[in-house]
């Protein structure tokens, strides 16, 4: 299999060549980022146009704002594409969607099997306990950028996918009583926290807590890998995490 790593000097783009190295399969046949100089023998590029080589998947550990260039390269060349930044805007969500329609793209604001399974639970839990409030809390380090999480907000939309009414209440403050279909989202930004997310799921009798913590994130790195491998033999489509589990 062969991998364009775009994003390669970030903080996951080095940790996806990690993983690549330490599995001793020479699959990475071109690293781009703005930060290298372009040296097409040793597949370097500065940016994806530049980039002119055969690739089985993109995998994508840039940031969102690049999300709708890489993917008019992506489709130009019907290279199956994993997307693995958070933070995208309206437009870039729509451009995901567009692209899905012409080649496969796995998009998951996590890469971890652990949060897709916290994911389904907390599904079943919101089908389970229909009249409970539900909160969920996230934490990550001190340099992220977005907040709440793409992982909160994943969670929140499965959740309100079996309860149409809920509504995102992001933080809380002032004199405001919690409205009934409110589903709080919170968020935490210290030190080197790799991730953690917890969903708390409160009746007036009981209370379910489901909690995923990274711990390394080379977790991420890894679920990216499965997710290219899976995506590039699949037909034209969106594809996430969920989709692996069936």
């Amino acid at each position: 299999m062969k991998i364009i790593l775009h994003g390669a000097t970030g903080r996951m783009g080095r940790m996806m060549a990690e993983v690549i190295a330490a599995s001793d399969a020479d699959l990475v046949v071109a690293s781009v980022s703005p930060e290298l100089i372009t040296d097409p023998d040793e597949g370097i590029y500065n940016s994806i146009a530049e980039c002119d080589v055969a690739a089985d998947c993109i995998v994508d550990f840039s940031t969102h704002s690049a999300t709708t260039a890489l993917l008019d390269y992506a489709v130009s060349r019907s290279i199956p594409t994993v997307i693995a930044t958070t933070g995208h805007t309206d437009a870039e969500l729509d451009a995901i969607r567009t692209a899905s329609e012409k080649i496969p793209v796995f998009f998951a604001s996590n890469m971890s099997v652990g949060v897709a399974v916290l994911v389904e639970m907390a599904k079943k839990a919101a089908v389970a306990f229909p009249d409970a409030d539900i909160e969920i809390v996230e934490a990550h380090h001190n340099q992220k950028l977005d907040a709440p999480s793409g992982t909160a907000k994943t969670i929140f939309e499965a959740i309100k996918s079996v309860r149409d009414r809920a509504f995102a209440k992001v933080g809380r403050s002032g004199l405001e009583r919690r409205e009934r279909n409110e589903i709080g989202i919170h968020s935490i930004r210290a030190a080197s926290i790799v991730g953690r997310h917890e969903v708390i799921i409160c009746t007036p009798s009981e209370c379910l807590t489901l909690t995923h913590e990274a711990y390394d994130r080379s977790l991420f790195a890894n679920g990216a890998l499965v997710a290219a491998h899976y995506v590039a033999v699949k037909a034209p489509g969106l594809y996430a995490m969920c989709d692996m589990l069936e």
